[in-house]
């Protein structure tokens, strides 16, 4: 039997691992039921903590600047403002001109019959079946409810037209993107947070339970949405301890590594040596980097792949940061197999043939997010396991 020892990239903590090891153990169990599938959680054990409950942090505000976002698809680069602020597109739409001819106000709008429609919507079965599998049926109703008491739904609504597709489209992505935000809350993780094609069908059934569904944009929230390629307009102010709770497992995970690197290099080596060989090792991000060092100082027999994804170990070779071999050695002639797979969102992927010639295999995947949900969206995206599965041994 293969084994396939999963190991983690940066800042990864129950429950969001168990959630991803689930998921890989669901892919591989439906195209390779034979592979055992082996946790490696050094995150638990060897992670960084606040020792000191946060004593050394200062306490005062600090403004938390959103990154720049370059050319990316208009819909991702909506996604990204939704994940942010679910109310964002209904926003701009309140924004919008009234049109010249105004309808006699005493007649029915539109809107009313799509607010008609929202306050009184019960998910069909089929809706309800994809609202579990995309594991956000428990928080729709707040969503919802969230939706329609906010501000920007109502002033939106004041401005709807005869043709309804647009606010039907962006009322159903702002009630998705709300119960994505109240799962990240509760720090759960389902398929829906990383998986574009699952948010998007979602979106279209919701939206055509609203009435009309076109899954496009306007042409008139594209425009101020497209001054977003140019640098952002968008800041979160928020508690400095708050925003070290929310961040620092990912950096200080990379510097812990770079100094003390050897007890996480050690605890791999122990669960693979437990593995039954042959063994596969997948691994995500800092994990990757992790096991390419290990691999290059020990000849491990028993690993017949490795498999890195979302990686900085090429890069780190190319500026002479890797731990284990200096810019311009090659790879030993023990090294194992490696296939590497990226995204051209995913700005802490990258590629290996290019730096170690003949040794890596690198493989494109497109995960239709915007960065940084690009680096942890690949294990939904059926890209990734038709490059892995036929690799396997």
């Amino acid at each position: 039997m293969t084994s396939l020892v999963f190991v983690h990239g940066t800042g990864v903590r129950p429950p969001q691992y168990e959630e991803t090891f689930a998921l890989i153990q669901k892919k591989l169990g439906i195209q390779r039921p034979d592979i055992k599938v082996v946790p490696c959680l050094w995150g638990e054990m060897l992670g960084t903590k606040l020792n000191a409950q946060g004593a050394s942090i200062p306490l005062y505000d600090a403004t938390l600047a959103l990154s720049e976002e370059e050319e990316e698809e208009k819909e991702i680069l909506l996604w990204e403002q939704l994940y942010r602020d679910p109310l964002y597109e209904l926003r701009l739409l309140s924004l919008k001109p009234n049109a010249e001819d105004v309808a006699n106000p005493f007649a029915e709008q539109p809107s009313d019959e799509l607010n008609f429609r929202l306050q009184s919507l019960n998910p069909s079965p089929e809706l309800q079946a994809l609202l579990v599998e995309a594991g956000i049926a428990l928080v729709f109703d707040e969503a919802l409810q969230a939706v329609l008491r906010s501000q920007a739904y109502q002033e939106a609504l004041q401005k709807a037209s005869e043709s309804l597709s647009e606010y039907c489209d962006a009322v159903a992505r702002a009630i998705v993107a709300q119960a994505m935000f109240y799962c990240e809350q509760q720090e759960k993780y389902p398929p829906i947070l990383t998986n574009a094609e699952l948010r998007d069908e979602v979106v279209e059934k919701l939206s055509c339970a609203l009435g009309e569904a076109e899954l496009g944009l306007g042409g008139w929230v594209w425009k101020p949405l497209s001054l977003l390629t140019h640098p952002t307009t968008f800041a979160m102010k928020r508690k400095r301890g708050s925003i070290t709770d929310a961040i620092s497992p990912f950096p200080c995970d990379i510097l812990l590594y770079q100094s003390r690197g050897e007890r996480i290099r050690q605890f791999i080596r122990e669960i693979i040596e437990q593995a039954e060989p042959p063994v596969v090792l997948l691994t995500h991000s800092l994990g990757g980097i992790a096991c390419v060092d290990l691999l290059v100082k020990e000849g491990l027999e028993q690993v017949a792949l490795l498999v890195t994804v979302g990686s900085q170990a090429p890069f780190l070779y190319e500026i002479n940061a890797l731990h284990s071999l200096e810019y311009g050695e090659p790879l030993p002639d023990h090294f194992p197999a490696w296939l590497n797979i990226y995204d051209l969102r995913d700005f802490l992927s990258y590629i290996g043939a290019n730096v170690f010639p003949n040794k890596v295999q690198d493989v494109l995947v497109d995960n239709k997010q915007p960065f940084p949900r690009s680096h942890s969206a690949y294990w939904e995206n059926p890209a990734t396991w038709k490059a892995i599965v036929p690799r396997l041994p």
